[in-house]
């Protein structure tokens, strides 16, 4: 217990300065339009090389940085370099950022995203923010102002980790969220639970008939990616497909989808 809590004293002293001295960086997976097998977003994912810890985790640092009130430093750059990255793709390729609770009902967030639009030059309609639904449960009310909020500046709202929470179903008709991510339990289910092919159409059709679309994340392997062929889910995420990669690797891919698209056929 003391070795724990003597290196998250230290974690939590090395994030201090970890953007200024270049320890941060983006990786980014790809989304796939399930239909037309082409590349519709890339979600971003935060990365931390410490020179004293090493590769740390994110399940590690991100607690610590909200623990500690760094979140919000951290986020507001997270938003700008991914919108900056961005703007180097397809005008069709969207990017996909996930916010903390504290980001979201910061009083400055509208702020942060308006200065990370105008900074980079990305159409704010090519940025989506994706929440869970633990963010929801902090404070409706705020959280509903805010998602408004982001909407009004024609900022994409998503519903992460869809069906893991306990009142996911009154949400979709309470909060302005244009997509839902499908949480990656059911799909690595569907290998030896029939149970969870019909979980996955419900949500699905629902997500349809209220004018959503559906991510599923966490494809694996080739029999879930077949099964979710024979559901109307707008698009897939995982490691069959394509696995995290830095900016540069994103451009490579989006310069020639070709070899990437068959993986889909």
């Amino acid at each position: 217990m003391d070795e724990k809590i003597e290196r998250t004293r230290a974690l939590t002293s090395d994030l201090h300065g970890a953007i200024a001295r270049g320890e941060l960086w983006l990786a980014f997976q790809p989304i796939f339009d399930l239909a037309t097998h082409r590349i519709l977003s890339c979600e971003t994912l935060l990365r931390w090389d410490s020179p004293c810890h090493g590769s740390v985790s994110p399940a590690e640092f991100i607690p610590i940085a909200e623990q500690s009130g760094l979140i919000v430093e951290i986020g507001a750059w997270v938003l700008r370099e991914a919108c900056r990255h961005a703007l180097d793709w397809p005008d069709t390729v969207r990017v996909a950022v996930n916010l903390s609770p504290i980001q979201l009902l910061s009083p400055g967030l509208a702020k942060v995203l308006k200065d990370a639009l105008d900074a980079s030059g990305l159409a704010p309609g090519r940025l989506d923010l994706e929440v869970t639904e633990s963010v929801l449960l902090d404070d409706i009310d705020a959280s509903l102002a805010a998602l408004s909020a982001i909407n009004r500046m024609a900022v994409g709202t998503t519903l992460d980790d869809f069906g893991t929470g306990y009142s996911s179903l009154g949400y979709l008709t309470k909060f302005p969220f244009q997509t839902l991510k499908i949480d990656r339990s059911f799909i690595t289910a569907l290998d030896d639970n029939p149970a969870s092919m019909a979980i996955i159409q419900t949500v699905v059709d629902l997500a349809a008939t209220l004018g959503m679309q559906t991510v599923a994340e966490g494809i694996e392997t080739p029999t879930q990616l077949a099964q979710l062929r024979r559901t109307r889910c707008t698009a897939v995420q995982g490691f069959l497909l394509a696995r995290p990669m830095s900016a540069s690797q994103v451009a490579n891919l989006l310069a020639d989808e070709t070899p990437r698209m068959r993986a889909l056929s």
